[in-house]
């Protein structure tokens, strides 16, 4: 019986558990995928937000099993946010406490969560090599042998995580494309997706080429295209590419793989949620960049099938974040030559958060918080006027013989600094180091037009971006 083309309702669930799984696909149709045709199984559809809800409920439940996990046990695994959701969420629903060790690049929106879900964060280095002992496996193992009742997940060698993939990815994949499937495209993060669902369909005979996508960066794509591993590096996508092949990752199953640029990634997703209405994360940018790469080589149609991983919400301050982007170097931003260079929150493009001079300390202050700065240039009538920062603030708090709620309502323009330490955007790097050596942010000009605020970290920042 075909599957319908509209989902079907389900009754009340007494368990979010219960509806992990049974996602549900959809074709993109407003992208380029030359003679191909794309489809995408969305797995931000999963309760807790993410395809590593399947193999939490496999890993737990074969731990169970084994009796490696008891009442009152805690579960310890490393991670790089979305297994320790799926972990945590699958954990607490059946009663087990959580601690988690992730890697200090991961975005605050997934640290948050999981915080927020009751587990237990413990942040490490994303600059050390595997077997490191800060590396976050490392530390995690480490850990989970001290606690006692612990339980080390350890996804990167748990056979139950590609068994979950088997026994429910795969086969939803099948059924859901009829049966015809010319390519699949996964990542490597631990391994068991692609792993597992490249086990299913070659045990229902389907000659689908499978497709690794791998960040430039990591060591995987090399191993599979040319025998020996890539060049390592750094790179800001989340949750794929490793520097060694996990024990999960059945490499021999893999065909053939892509090294995606974190540019080429962010930008696949961001043209992903512009035409296809789809908010995905930064993995299924790489995956879906892999995958439309492949479908575009092709010379005759076929159907290629990868996922949308995670939901974008979790990295709304990253990659869908234009000022993070540029602080990367990963934006797209005309280069001039000069001290404008540095800057990535601009005045004139309405990106710099200020406040006027009729403002009240309370409403700068707000800005300041809400905008994580600590300094707010005073603009009037277009023209910058002063600037204020928070010690400015804490003088007024100390100093006046008023009550704390008549000074925040004092004026800006009653506190501010008039005397302002200027540069013009023509002048060379070394004129901002007499500004630091004070302990002054410089207030670019363009003549006497205001251009933005440069501080110690963005002239680091720009010296780490152009070495």
């Amino acid at each position: 019986m075909p599957l319908s083309a509209t989902p079907a309702l389900s009754g009340p669930t007494g368990s979010l558990l219960t509806l992990i799984g049974k996602t549900p696909m959809v074709e993109v149709t407003r992208i380029d995928t030359g003679k191909c045709r794309l489809f995408l199984k969305l797995e931000a559809q999963n309760p807790g937000g993410s395809i590593k809800d399947r193999i939490a409920l496999s890993m737990i439940a074969a731990a169970e099993k084994e009796g490696w996990l008891k009442p009152g046990g805690t579960i310890v695994e490393a991670t790089a946010g979305n297994t320790g959701l799926a972990l945590t969420l699958v954990g607490q629903a059946k009663g087990y406490k959580v601690l988690l060790v992730i890697p200090d690049k991961m975005s605050k929106e997934k640290i948050q969560h999981l915080r927020a879900m009751g587990a237990d964060v413990r942040l490490t280095r994303s600059d050390v090599p595997h077997g490191h002992p800060e590396y976050y496996t490392d530390m995690a193992e480490r850990l989970a042998q001290q606690i006692p009742g612990g339980f080390y997940v350890n996804q990167f060698a748990n056979d139950a995580n590609s068994q979950a993939h088997f026994d429910t990815t795969g086969p939803e994949i099948w059924e859901q494309m009829d049966h015809q499937v010319d390519g699949f495209v996964a990542g490597i993060g631990s391994g068991g997706t692609i792993t597992g669902i490249a086990q299913y369909l070659k045990s229902v005979g389907s000659d689908a080429e499978i497709i690794l996508a791998d960040p430039v960066g990591s060591t995987l794509a090399g191993i599979v295209n040319e025998g020996v591993p890539g060049p390592e590096g750094g790179y800001t996508v989340e949750g794929i590419g490793q520097n060694f092949v996990p024990d999960t990752a059945d490499m021999d199953l893999i065909d053939r793989a892509y090294s995606i640029p974190d540019a080429e990634a962010i930008a696949t997703v961001r043209e992903l949620l512009l035409k296809e209405g789809v908010l995905a994360g930064s993995s299924s940018g790489t995956l879906i960049a892999a995958a439309l790469r492949w479908c575009r080589e092709q010379t005759e149609p076929k159907r290629c099938v990868t996922f949308v991983c995670d939901t974008g919400a979790k990295y709304l301050s990253k990659v869908y974040n234009d000022a993070w982007l540029a602080d990367q170097g990963l934006g797209e931003r005309e280069i001039h030559g000069d001290l404008s260079d540095l800057i990535t929150r601009k005045y004139a493009d309405g990106a710099v958060v200020t406040a006027g001079p009729d403002d009240t300390l309370d409403t700068v202050f707000k800005r300041m918080r809400g905008a994580d700065v600590s300094q707010l240039p005073i603009i009037q009538d277009g023209r910058l006027v002063g600037i204020i920062d928070e010690s400015d603030i804490v003088h007024v708090m100390n100093t006046d013989e008023i009550t704390r709620q008549e000074r925040f309502k004092k004026p800006a323009g009653s506190v501010m600094t008039r005397n302002l330490d200027t540069v013009q955007v023509s002048e060379p790097l070394d004129a901002l180091i007499p500004l630091f050596d004070r302990d002054r942010v410089a207030i670019v000009l363009d003549g006497e037009q205001f251009v933005g605020l440069i501080t110690r970290t963005d002239l680091i920042n720009h010296l780490s971006l152009n070495r």
